[in-house]
């Protein structure tokens, strides 16, 4: 019998030269002997560290059980977790202000200045950290199907479940395109278990979170939860694209028929049903998250996908609960420990657990993630819960323009800690966590885009009819996809429509499988005078937020929103 602290005895002509190694050290360094050079010049003690390059997905299993706690799921997936960060820290996000982007950049509360001493500080300091550690993990990979405008990312982190995370999240390259890597256009200094020093100048926590264009390098400090690397490249690509390559990057789903190659483009934050309404049997996923609409077509920024897991079930979300498998990783995922089996319903370290796979897990997506046509229709998800909005609009190009600015959809009671009512939440172009230039800029690019294509806009509400939110009821999603089929099928294109006041929306009169009090919503209102109060006061909502960009628009996208 074999006690629990005895070596077990293995038959000796079995064991093979690699038997039980640690770590395959001479197969990773040779992969990056050329760019010894680049390492030894940034800082980093290459007499000390040890460095693996792209390393296999086992050998980043077997490092993150050995050294971080990691655990392998009954499924196959990693369980890893981030820390007491569970999620972004938008407060502590900072960009450099420096002569090549200064001018370029929407400077306030979402894009927070940073001179460009205090980055140095802090990206040394972030070196530093990864000297003292005995494994660096790097992983280069590529941000951007379409090879004309992708850029190329290198990611130098301590924890093997952030390489693993940034391996199934970028575009993983073959054998010969590491070969060929050459010089990164951008860099990620993850020292995120390392604290910032908030006594440093403009530093306000022990969190930073920081990008300098001028240097094309992001650092990580204070911070493990590994969002931050997928928004920080998403950020880059959105100040890139525009400015650099004349593109036009939006954070939204994509996906393309599988009879007509037609391509749809979902915008909407969260809880609104991008991810759950752009995976559809009858067509193929582009993504989920992040895409750039360029000159020749559509195509995803990332090679892989971050889904949310709370109360995640295979009836509700098969595709995603069957790409948690072996390669995924489960970041902050209670489980038990017995069996092994994620709960995907407990909270108790966060409500935000997530799982990053590669997403060519999922089976009906398209790879490569690109697609050579323009898009013909274009979604705009919300998720009303004053029970007002019609379940679908059908918009002209200066309404498109006029939501797209807006980004609203509603916190609902419930959601947090002394919300009562709905609130609503406006986020500009569905994405301004992670805007870098003015709105205005995208939402000129997505009208020029739209008018020279002539693609077909319209806003779907996912949110309560009826009544609002404690009184009315949930859009059935049954009805909402029926209403994306329509639009698929070229069906509500065709269809005939009625004004529907105060937003001035046209709406369809009818649609087979759709009863009429659900597509004008005050007709599904017992109480009319409540119905128009909630109107009015929703209007009044989206005139306060529009105001901030209102001088910056033409007069015909002003008088596209609300009029009361």
């Amino acid at each position: 019998m074999v006690l629990p602290h005895h070596t077990p005895y293995v038959t000796p002509h079995i064991l093979h030269k690699n038997y039980a190694q640690a770590a395959d050290f001479e197969q990773h360094s040779n992969l990056i002997g050329r760019d010894l050079d680049y390492f030894s010049q940034a800082g980093f003690d290459m007499d000390r560290i040890q460095i693996k390059r792209n390393a296999p997905v086992a050998q980043l299993y077997e490092d993150a059980i050995r050294n971080e706690g990691a655990i392998i799921s009954s499924s196959g997936a990693l369980i890893n977790f981030s820390g007491k960060k569970t999620g972004r820290s938008p407060k502590d996000k900072r960009i450099v202000y420096e002569e090549t982007s200064k001018d370029d950049i929407w400077w306030g509360s979402v894009n927070i200045k940073m001179d460009e001493h205090t980055f140095e500080i802090n990206r040394e300091r972030a070196i530093d950290y990864l000297n003292t550690r005995d494994n660096v993990y790097v992983f280069d990979g590529f941000a951007g199907w379409d090879p004309k405008y992708r850029i190329k990312v290198r990611v130098i982190c301590a924890r093997a479940y952030h390489a693993l995370f940034m391996h199934n999240m970028l575009i993983r390259p073959t054998e010969e395109q590491l070969k060929d890597f050459g010089e990164p256009d951008f860099i990620i200094y993850n020292a995120g278990q390392f604290p910032a020093n908030r006594f440093t100048k403009g530093m306000s926590s022990t969190t930073s979170v920081e990008i300098n264009f001028k240097r094309m390098e992001m650092v990580i400090l204070g911070t493990e939860y590994a969002g931050e690397m997928k928004k920080g490249v998403f950020s880059v690509m959105h100040y890139l694209q525009p400015v650099k390559f004349g593109q036009l990057s939006l954070h939204s789903s994509a996906n393309v028929g599988i009879e007509n190659g037609d391509v749809t483009l979902f915008f909407g934050l969260s809880g609104t049903g991008k991810t759950t309404l752009s995976a559809d049997p009858n067509r193929l996923l582009i993504g989920d998250d992040e895409h750039v609409w360029s000159d020749t077509g559509v195509f995803n920024i990332e090679g892989g996908c971050y889904a949310k897991c709370i109360n995640l079930s295979a009836e509700k979300e098969p595709d995603i609960y069957n790409a948690i498998r072996y390669g995924s990783i489960l970041e902050n995922v209670v489980y038990n420990p017995a069996s092994r089996v994620p709960d995907y319903d407990d909270v108790s370290i966060t409500e935000n657990t997530r799982c990053a796979y590669p997403i060519e897990f999922i089976p009906n997506a398209r790879i490569p993630c690109i697609v050579e046509r323009q898009p013909s229709n274009i979604i705009m998800l919300t998720c009303d819960a004053f029970g007002v909005l019609p379940p679908v609009s059908r918009l002209t190009p200066e309404q498109a323009s006029y939501h797209f600015l807006a980004g609203y959809t509603s916190k609902t009671p419930g959601t947090e800690d002394g919300v009562l009512e709905p609130i609503p939440t406006f986020s500009t172009c569905y994405s301004a966590p992670f805007i870098v230039l003015h709105p205005g800029r995208y939402a000129e690019m997505l009208a020029e885009r739209m008018a020279k294509h002539k693609v077909n806009c319209w806003l779907i509400n996912t949110g309560w009819t009826g009544g609002k939110f404690g009184s009315g009821k949930r859009c059935p999603l049954k009805v909402t996809r029926r209403i994306v089929d329509a639009v698929h099928s070229g069906e509500l294109a065709k269809a005939e429509y009625e004004n529907f006041g105060t937003f001035n929306l046209s709406i369809p009169t009818s649609l087979e499988g759709v009863p009429r009090e659900l597509l004008n919503p005050s007709l599904a209102w017992k109480d009319k005078e409540a119905f128009n109060k909630e109107l009015r006061k929703l209007g009044g909502m989206f005139q306060k937020a529009f105001a901030l960009y209102q001088n910056d628009v033409e007069p015909k996208v002003r008088e596209a929103g609300p009029q009361i």
